[in-house]
């Protein structure tokens, strides 16, 4: 793990989202060269899927075995195929796997707090879909492409039909809405080095917002108090 840029102010949340194939991995790959700390919420989700983990069992048990591999894991692009084409099953499993993914992101949080992190970017696909998350972060990015180049990226990246390509794409809140909901927008329809200067702009940016170092401070302070007195209990308990 990189060294935490200096923290001169209180640590923030910052939701980072985009559409399928819009160029979000792109964008988060200079913020991490940058060494800003990064928690996926595509990563932690397959982790919390893993076989035998309860969100597993109940995905199972609610869509069947005819979901997973032969070595028991959770086939996801079987998976994938029936809550692209079903709201209803789409819901279902986000109720199964949200709870879960919540509390491992919360950890993830609370780790990089301590680190001393100036802004933690949280990189949530259904961000502004779900809009649950959205009230607890103090900046939005949106990562955006022009349809046309969103479409032929994921019919080339998945190996799609345009009609399976144009399904996928529906499932979701169009781009263009979800630039209103942003309060920051990486246009990713150019090329790389464009993407990265936008990237280098937010992160100044961000870097010199003013936000919670007493609050840092006043966790810290209590959990030494805290620390003392039990050191100190244990002293006239035992000595």
């Amino acid at each position: 793990m990189k060294t935490p840029p200096h923290n001169k102010g209180r640590m923030f949340l910052v939701g980072l989202s985009g559409g399928i194939a819009s160029g979000k991995s792109t964008v988060v790959t200079v913020f991490q060269e940058l060494g800003c700390a990064v928690i996926d919420a595509d990563v932690i989700a397959r982790q919390v899927v893993q076989p035998n983990t309860p969100a597993y069992q109940l995905i199972v048990q609610n869509f069947g075995s005819e979901i997973l591999l032969e070595n028991g894991e959770i086939n996801r692009e079987e998976l994938g195929s029936i809550i692209f084409s079903s709201l209803e099953k789409r819901q279902l499993l986000n109720s199964i796997t949200h709870p879960h993914i919540q509390k491992a992101m919360l950890k993830q949080i609370l780790k990089y707090f301590v680190l001393g992190y100036r802004y933690v970017i949280l990189d949530i696909p259904l961000l502004f879909e779900t809009n649950k998350l959205k009230r607890f972060m103090k900046h939005t990015v949106l990562v955006y492409c022009d349809p046309q180049s969103q479409l032929s990226r994921l019919m080339r990246r998945n190996g799609l039909s345009k009609a399976e390509a144009e399904a996928r794409i529906l499932s979701q809140l169009p781009l263009d809405e979800k630039r209103q909901l942003a309060d920051h927008v990486i246009n990713n329809s150019g090329d790389w080095e464009s993407t990265r200067l936008q990237v280098l702009k937010l992160h100044a940016k961000l870097e010199n917002s003013l936000d919670f170092l007493l609050l840092r401070l006043a966790a810290i302070t209590t959990l030494t108090v805290i620390g003392g007195l039990v050191c100190l209990f244990l002293r006239f308990t035992f000595f």
